[in-house]
């Protein structure tokens, strides 16, 4: 099925062709054509199960396609070129393009050995290649931004919940990526924590460059920040719209059902 999440005229940042996931005999992304255009907030919803967050993981190179191709900017995620001929991408070539995807997952994968601080400069300075002075300035004027300016020299459990999330989304901007994946955020977290995560994420969308491919169960979070909403059922995307159709006036019956199912 093909599928333009948000019309532009610029060139497409992400691009799935024909890609076709499978766990054993279950196929959980088939035969999907999805394409991110840059600055785009993409947000996909459905049931668990329908291929949302695989489509996160095929990213991030945690898993690997059965069939079809996904490129990032413009290069191929899992093949590179060699002698006029694609072939399977080496780890290095793989970790260069990966560098302008970050993530957040549902749980906080922070250090707990590393101070906050810490936690965000590893990466600038070892991948990125940064001074430590200018990864620990940037990191500083993140934490600043996501209401942590005092807790830079805490340790990861001396945090709430919220805290520490808010923590990983710093540190995925730490990287300076062009794609920021966001996967079920808020569903770690207690109820009270959830509204001051999601407002962060707002601000954020509001306030950088930064495309957004987001997946949620959070419907109102969702009509607030997206450019476009995909609706997800058994591996296929099965509705596309700008998110006051989608939420206002679906077309297909399995949308309605869900949404009156999460609203």
């Amino acid at each position: 099925m093909s599928t333009t999440a948000t019309e532009s005229t610029e060139k497409h940042l992400i691009r799935f062709d024909r890609v076709t996931k499978r766990f054993g005999d279950q196929t959980v992304l088939d035969d999907l054509d999805f394409r991110v255009f840059p600055r785009k907030h993409v947000t996909l919803i459905g049931p668990s199960g329908s291929g949302k967050t695989t489509i996160l993981r095929l990213l991030m190179t945690l898993l690997r396609p059965d069939e079809g191709r996904i490129t990032v900017g413009g290069r191929d995620l899992f093949h590179e070129e060699r002698g006029g001929r694609l072939v399977p991408a080496g780890e290095k070539y793989v970790r260069e393009v990966r560098k302008d995807i970050g993530m957040v997952f549902q749980q906080f994968n922070l250090f707990p050995h590393m101070k906050v601080l810490r936690n965000l400069t590893e990466a600038p300075v070892h991948v990125l290649g940064l001074s430590r002075d200018e990864a620990e300035e940037r990191g500083r004027e993140l934490l600043e931004m996501v209401g942590l300016g005092d807790r830079a020299d805490a340790y990861p459990g001396q945090l709430s919940g919220g805290q520490q999330q808010r923590v990983a989304i710093a540190r995925a901007l730490a990287m300076r990526p062009k794609v920021l994946l966001l996967d079920e955020v808020t569903s770690a977290l207690d109820p009270e924590l959830v509204a001051g995560v999601l407002d962060l994420l707002r601000d954020i969308a509001k306030t950088t460059d930064v495309t957004m491919v987001c997946v949620t169960h959070e419907m109102g979070f969702a009509r607030d920040i997206s450019d476009c909403v995909l609706m997800f059922d058994e591996g296929r995307v099965i509705e596309t719209g700008h998110p006051d159709q989608i939420f206002g006036d679906p077309e297909q019956e399995r949308t309605r059902a869900f949404l009156s199912a999460v609203l």
